[in-house]
């Protein structure tokens, strides 16, 4: 009887031991939360080219720890912020995804759609409920994210937030089944949300609104994190102002901004083309792991947070990516990365958590800053052009407004007149073709319809197909010389932008880091669209309903 007893005892120790361990595996198979962090216009070269004025835990620990993939193309155009976080968060294509554009004109009737708009809610977190910046959805996304197929894995047990300054930078990733997207409303100075995730904000987002933070932060003006004699990856201080765009009564950017005095006339918005804009999100995706618990699931399922840092691509539209001040940007960026990456370390703990850095697109050069060092570039200001192709349509077919308009790099047909004026519209199409490749600045003009068959490299071919929507986007796409850029701003040589095909555009940072990752990188080409089903995989769930892309190897080759 003893030795039946005592073997007994035993097994059921060890059927325990096993439970344990069995229960230990479970608990490993999935890490606690997924953190995506985009960065708005950032370019994968910003990760080397000011690699020494990083401190450790910010970029170069994502580097130094995690697996980067330095070879991440966008492999669709245009290069703009709602198709990039869209196509981050789906593994998909405007052509599927239905995201156009950051607006785009829905072409059987003409209208013009901002991504985000949804006309059924109403704003919540400020007291004017008809306001528009919070009459916001992710309606316009036809097909689901890699946020919403962990919902669905979970039975929707899992928590799964978006945080950015811009309303698309927070409901796109954050998909159909968030349980809250948070961004920021530039005339109250509040962050803020819609009626399609709550009918109030939380108790710890009012109080953070009720501190006025925003206006805190710029009362501290922007002065650079080290002398100015260091910043030699950038034009000389004395310069400053030759390729920045100024404000309303601050025409030359100076450095330190007096930030404390221009908000006085240039209101609390200002805070979205400082440094300080990346501060209050972090400030915001902080809060939201701790008062929402992230990583810590009582149903201990996986928790997503999807944070986008929009100030750096406001930031290079306004003052360029040549700009001192971008760089500054950066620098003070890395410690927010570090910041965050601390935070999680402490809340979460070094390993239970997977994080991945990526960018809706990058950016261009400014066009004036490369002729002045005797590098081909220039501006094609668009909004001119709309004008001189319908004169030209006029010339030849005798009717008038036959283009809508230019938006996107492509041409958006005028369908009531052309058939009220019983024209061809292929012969209408042709004849704005050899037209359009006539104009200087102009490599290729394609018709969206017959692109694979256009005689046009394949790595451009390829990018139109993925970006055309047959309801969505114009007839005609314009590819312009590698280099060149459309850009209205009032003074063109001034400033930045993106949306073109080239590398500058195109060449973006994925790196993965954290839970189960391995140090290391590749640069065998990966897409963009090959991230949300990277993080399917890791995460075993099925990838977005529209996604093309592939889950890629984090091993060294």
């Amino acid at each position: 009887m003893k030795i039946k007893k005592c073997t007994l005892a035993l097994l059921s120790f060890l059927m325990l031991c096993s439970l344990v361990k069995a229960q230990k595996k479970k608990q490993e198979s999935h890490p606690k939360l997924v953190v995506g962090i985009i960065v708005d216009q950032m370019r994968w070269d910003y990760l080397y080219r000011l690699y020494d004025r990083y401190g450790d835990n910010g970029f170069k620990r994502l580097l130094n720890e995690g697996f980067s993939f330095e070879n991440c193309m966008v492999n669709y155009i245009p290069s703009f912020t709602a198709i990039g976080h869209s196509t981050v968060y789906t593994g998909s294509v405007p052509s599927i995804h239905g995201i156009a554009g950051n607006d785009f004109t829905e072409q059987a009737t003409g209208r013009n759609i901002y991504c985000t708009e949804d006309p059924k809610v109403k704003t919540v977190g400020i007291d004017d409920p008809e306001n528009k910046v919070g009459k916001m959805s992710p309606y316009n996304l036809k097909v689901t994210t890699v946020t919403d197929q962990l919902k669905y894995a979970t039975n929707f047990r899992s928590k799964v937030i978006g945080v950015s300054l811009k309303d698309r930078g927070s409901i796109l990733p954050a998909g159909h089944a968030a349980d809250a997207a948070y961004w920021f409303d530039a005339k109250s100075g509040n962050w803020i949300s819609s009626t399609y995730y709550m009918q109030s904000l939380p108790a710890w987002l009012s109080q953070y609104n009720a501190k006025k933070m925003p206006e805190k932060y710029l009362s501290r003006d922007w002065n650079p994190e080290y002398p100015i004699s260091t910043y030699i990856q950038s034009p000389d201080i004395k310069l400053l102002g030759r390729y920045e765009t100024g404000f309303k009564n601050y025409e030359t950017p100076s450095f330190p901004m007096k930030t404390s005095e221009m908000i006085k006339t240039l209101g609390v918005g200002l805070i979205q083309y400082t440094p300080y804009g990346n501060t209050t999100t972090t400030d915001i995706a902080k809060l939201a792991i701790d008062n929402e618990k992230l990583g810590n699931n009582s149903s201990g399922d996986t928790d997503f947070l999807a944070v986008s840092y929009s100030s750096p691509d406001k930031m290079a539209h306004h003052y360029s990516i040549n700009s001192i001040l971008t760089e500054d940007s950066y620098i003070k960026l890395d410690k927010e990365i570090a910041d965050l990456l601390n935070h999680l370390d402490s809340k979460i703990g070094k390993g239970n958590y997977l994080v991945f850095l990526s960018a809706d697109h990058a950016g261009n050069p400014n066009a004036k800053f490369l002729n002045d060092h005797k590098m081909p570039a220039d501006v094609w200001v668009f909004s001119p052009y709309a004008k001189k192709l319908n004169d030209h349509l006029k010339s030849k077919f005798g009717k008038d407004n036959l283009v809508r308009s230019f938006m996107n790099y492509q041409v958006n047909l005028n369908y009531d007149a052309i058939k009220e004026s019983g024209l061809n519209i292929e012969e209408l199409k042709q004849s704005c073709i050899d037209y359009l490749q006539t104009m200087d600045g102009v490599l290729y003009a394609v018709d969206m319809k017959k692109a694979s068959q256009a005689t046009v490299p394949h790595y451009i071919k390829e990018k139109i197909i993925n970006g055309y929507n047959k309801d969505l986007s114009g007839e005609i796409q314009i590819i312009l010389k590698a280099g060149w850029y459309d850009w209205d701003y009032p003074d063109p040589t001034k400033g930045g932008t993106h949306g073109t095909w080239g590398p500058d555009d195109a060449h973006i940072p994925f790196i993965l880091m954290g839970w189960r990752i391995p140090h290391g990188r590749t640069t065998e080409e990966v897409y963009m669209t090959d991230i949300a089903p990277t993080i399917s995989a890791l995460l075993k769930i099925q990838m977005p309903s529209g996604a093309i892309g592939k889950p890629v190897d984090y091993k060294m080759k």
